[in-house]
């Protein structure tokens, strides 16, 4: 039995035939039968059933699969341990940013670390949760900052709060709003186009019992993108009014381009920003790094 005979197996199962995990694994289906096959005879039972055009594992082999997948994650933490081990900040790191980190830190960091670590290999994606904690669970990604509010606890994460941020309504100095005598109602501020990022389930209930049903952001949400930055360029040169994290418009409202605008009654709800990492995965130094550049600039 070898790591290779135990990741072909793998392949197989979660492929669901020997030719498409063939395909995926760059081996002719001949050479990948006979090291299931090898395995098997090893083990002396079967590990694999085929079931018409699809192949499944017995219970023998979903007992193995299950063994298998932890003996190959603590091989590829033995060998990540020996080369981090040898790397200080000349490794490499990559980061997902989800749309209030990363209106808050990606320039930022990607200039921190040009500046003070020239020899760190940086990657910062940014996109969905979704897509995020998929690229987390296939080591694509060290490390995820986010709201944890969209995220779904699991074993396998670890969730390290970081700060919370005060969400809030954003619009230029010069917005009808802004020059009105008293704080606007929900309504009022409604009938401007409201920009947002694409918000968690959680987020639109704080919403509703804030404000009421009409403040449910499926309708009263006309502008809605996960680019923050893009957000409040549009704010900036229009009456669109941004819904979302008061720091992220910072900059803005010190360059006196955009002005927090209060609400009648006012709204209380934070993001939760947190540190998610992979349970268990030897981290590269440089994420220390990380968390000290994190916990100084994601505040209020």
């Amino acid at each position: 039995m070898n790591l290779k005979q135990l990741e072909h197996l793998l392949a197989v199962a979660e492929a669901g035939s020997f030719s498409r995990a063939a395909e995926r694994l760059h081996l002719t289906q001949s050479a990948l039968s006979r090291s299931i096959r090898i395995l098997e005879e090893d083990l002396g039972a079967r590990l694999l059933d085929r079931m018409g055009k699809r192949t499944e594992l017995t219970p023998l082999g979903l007992s193995v699969a299950g063994r298998a997948r932890r003996i190959l994650f603590e091989s590829a933490e033995l060998r990540r341990s020996a080369e981090l081990l040898t790397q200080g900040d000349r490794g490499a790191i990559s980061i997902g940013l989800g749309s209030g980190p990363g209106a808050m830190l990606m320039t930022p960091l990607l200039a921190h670390v040009a500046r003070r670590y020239p020899q760190l290999r940086l990657e910062v994606m940014r996109g969905s949760l979704e897509a995020h904690l998929a690229l987390l669970r296939q080591r694509r990604l060290d490390a995820l900052v986010v709201d944890t509010r969209g995220i779904v606890p699991a074993a396998d994460l670890r969730i390290e709060p970081v700060s919370q941020m005060r969400a809030g309504f954003i619009c230029r100095p010069g917005h009808p709003l802004a020059r009105a005598a008293r704080p606007p109602r929900f309504a009022e501020i409604a009938a401007y186009p409201l920009a947002s990022t694409f918000l968690a389930a959680d987020t639109e209930r704080i919403l509703i019992e804030h404000f009421g049903v009409e403040a449910d952001p499926q309708n009263s949400v006309r502008l809605r993108c996960d680019e923050i930055g893009s957000l409040l360029e549009a704010v900036r040169v229009s009456d669109a009014v941004f819904l979302g994290i008061v720091g992220a418009a910072q900059a803005g409202i010190e360059a006196g381009e955009l002005t927090e605008l209060p609400a009648d009654p006012p709204l209380r709800s934070h993001a939760l920003f947190a540190l998610v990492t992979l349970t268990g995965r030897t981290e590269a130094p440089a994420m220390a790094l990380l968390r000290e550049f994190v916990a100084e600039r994601l505040r209020d």
